[in-house]
Order: C-alpha cells, then sequence, then structure tokens
C-alpha cells in the first residue's frame, strides 16, 4: 500500500510542480513586457528584468493555491483517464486514503507558502520598488504619482520611494493652518535617517500667506517625525504583499491609534486563511475527479479548473472591497468563498461515497 501512496504522492506533486513552471513561466514573461512600458530615466530593460526577478517570490507564492489545485487536478485526472484509479480502489484502496495521498504533497505548498510569503517575498518586494522607484528618478519630481501618502498632524507627506536602508526620496511635505488653507509646501531631493530625526537635502520651501508667496532654499533642514524606517518599511508594501506578522502589527497598531485598518486587516486574514482554502481548492479538485470529470478529456478537466478557479478568486476579489464599503468583518469576505467550495466538495464526496 505504501507503493501505492507514494505513487499518487508523485503523480500529484509532479502536476503541481509542472502547472506552477507553466503558469510562472507564463507570468514572468508578461509582467516583464508590461515593465518595459514603464521604462524611462534609468530604468531600462536591464533594471526591468531585476524588477521582475525581485517579485518573483511574491509571484510563487500568489499562484501556489492555483498551482495546486491545478495540478491536483491534472495528476489525478490523468491516472482517472487511464484507469488507474480503478485499478487502485479495485485492490482495496479507500478514497480516503487516496484523498490523504492527495493531499500530502498541498502539505508541502501550504509550508512553502507560509516561508515565501512570511520571510522571502516581503523583504524582496520592498526592494524592487523601492529601486524601481529611484531608478525612475524619484528624487525629481514632486509628489509623483507613485509614492506613499501619509498624514501627521496638519502635515500631509508624500514620499516617491522608499529605501530599506533608511534613505527617502523625493519628500514632499504639505502644512495645511487651521483654516484648512496650505500655510507652506516643502520638497527636498533626499532624506537621511538619523536615529531620532531625518535630514532632508536640499531643501526648497515655499510659504503662502495673504501678502503672496515666499521661496526658501537650504542645503539641510532637520525634520522631526513620528515615521520611522520600520513603519515606512511596511507602508511601502501594498497591504496583500506584507507578512503576516507585519499585517497584524501594522493592523493593530492603525486599530489602536482608532485609524482605519481594515484593508490591513482583510490582507492579513487572506494570508493566515490560505492554508485552509489552498486544502478546500484542492478538496474540489478530488472531487470533480472522483465525481463529474471522471471520464471527460484532460482539456475539458483543465478548462473546468481554470473557472472553478477563477471564480473562487473573484469572489474574494469582490467580497474583499464589500466589506471595506458596508464595514462587515473582512474575515467573512474570506471565509464565504471558502465555505461554499468545502460544502461542493464534501457534497460531491459523499456522492462518489
Amino acid at each position: 500500500m505504501r507503493k501505492l501512496d507514494n505513487y499518487v504522492i508523485r503523480t500529484v506533486g509532479g502536476a503541481m510542480f509542472l502547472v506552477m513552471v507553466v503558469v510562472l513561466s507564463l507570468d514572468f514573461i508578461f509582467g516583464f513586457i508590461a515593465e518595459l512600458d514603464d521604462t524611462k530615466n534609468d530604468y531600462q530593460t536591464l533594471q526591468a528584468l531585476m524588477y521582475v526577478l525581485l517579485t518573483l517570490p511574491r509571484r510563487i507564492y500568489d499562484y501556489l493555491p492555483l498551482g495546486a489545485f491545478m495540478g491536483c487536478l491534472v495528476g489525478l485526472g490523468t491516472m482517472a483517464s487511464s484507469s488507474e484509479l480503478t485499478v487502485i480502489r479495485a485492490a482495496g484502496v479507500s478514497i480516503r486514503r487516496i484523498v490523504w495521498s492527495a493531499m500530502k504533497p498541498t502539505l508541502i505548498i501550504v509550508v512553502l507558502g507560509l516561508l515565501i510569503g512570511e520571510y522571502l517575498a516581503p523583504p524582496l518586494e520592498r526592494v524592487a520598488q523601492s529601486e524601481k522607484a529611484v531608478a525612475q528618478g524619484a528624487g525629481q519630481n514632486i509628489a509623483s504619482a507613485t509614492g506613499i501618502w501619509h498624514r501627521e498632524g496638519d502635515t500631509f507627506i508624500h514620499l516617491n520611494a522608499v529605501q530599506p536602508n533608511g534613505v527617502l526620496h523625493g519628500v514632499s511635505l504639505f502644512e495645511f493652518a487651521e483654516d484648512r488653507w496650505m500655510a507652506s509646501a516643502t520638497f527636498a531631493k533626499r532624506a537621511i535617517y538619523q536615529g531620532d530625526y531625518w535630514l532632508l537635502e536640499e531643501v526648497t520651501t515655499t510659504n503662502l500667506s495673504e501678502e503672496g508667496t515666499t521661496q526658501d532654499s537650504r542645503r539641510r533642514v532637520r525634520w522631526d517625525t513620528g515615521l520611522s524606517p520600520e513603519v515606512l518599511s511596511v507602508l511601502i508594501v501594498k497591504p496583500e504583499n506584507l507578512s503576516i506578522s507585519g499585517l497584524f502589527t501594522y493592523a493593530s497598531y492603525l486599530s489602536e491609534q482608532d485609524l482605519n485598518a481594515t484593508s490591513y486587516w482583510l490582507a492579513f486574514w487572506k494570508k493566515a486563511l490560505m492554508p485552509l482554502g489552498t486544502a478546500v481548492m484542492v478538496l474540489v479538485a478530488i472531487s470533480f475527479v472522483f465525481g463529474p470529470l471522471r471520464s471527460v478529456t484532460m482539456g475539458f478537466r483543465v478548462f473546468t479548473g481554470l473557472i472553478v478557479g477563477l471564480l473562487f478568486k473573484y469572489m474574494q476579489d469582490l467580497l474583499g472591497p464589500m466589506s471595506l464599503v458596508f464595514g462587515f468583518n473582512p474575515v467573512l469576505a474570506i471565509l464565504v468563498p471558502i465555505a461554499i467550495n468545502a460544502a461542493v466538495g464534501f457534497m460531491l464526496m459523499r456522492r462518489v461515497g
């Protein structure tokens, strides 16, 4: 029986690996082509290629659930098409044991995904985003279209690029008076962290008043702010690309400050429940192979798998923004699609059993 278990594990695991290679290869090519549209200044073809390489761990993490689902569907589907599953069941192996054997490669994928999403993808994503912004000339444009917005009291802050080593590029400070009129606008090409404050370099300040405007230029200016490189390392990356621990820490901080942390809690629950979602998707794939997709062609099986996988993704993508708009708990936006898929999987497995 152990040989049969190992055979199922090798077949399903090999199919998962093959699906990931194909999907990531296509995503890499299309991602590189998309980055070529953003080339300007020092951000050219080589820098675009480096950006795509640095973001590859994040792409792997994003596609792992789909790879597990499609790999299981293809692997077990191949065995079903060649009547191998029929022979295995005729040898006395229960469906429950086959399901457990097919789930074992999924456990490896889940552990791999947790490690990549927690320790590898977030730091590389920060480096990729900051290097891209700097190469595109972040220190030359005042409040560029990309970057980070942050509010501190009556001052609105925009940072074109944040480097992990405590260097900021393109710092814009917009200070407002009590009557909500802009009092001054400051732009610094660069800022360097000095331990408890930032040192702005090549600073230009425009003061606005009823009498008119005045402009002052200085080489260096001390900037005292509560922002630190640690906080900015969280802000520079989209919530869905942060680690689970980073999301929990920052979301808790925002909640303590009575600030809106819904988007960060949504990303937290999506990552935290990713192992459960992956396992449920694999269960659905197994139920399809033993149920309605047992005797169809491989092409139709792959097509059905893509439809189901996309429906699952779009359900989460739709319910997520709805939780932000209507104010219901973000965990429901993640759990509802998982619960629906789990119900479908268990229902189909009961029919087979």
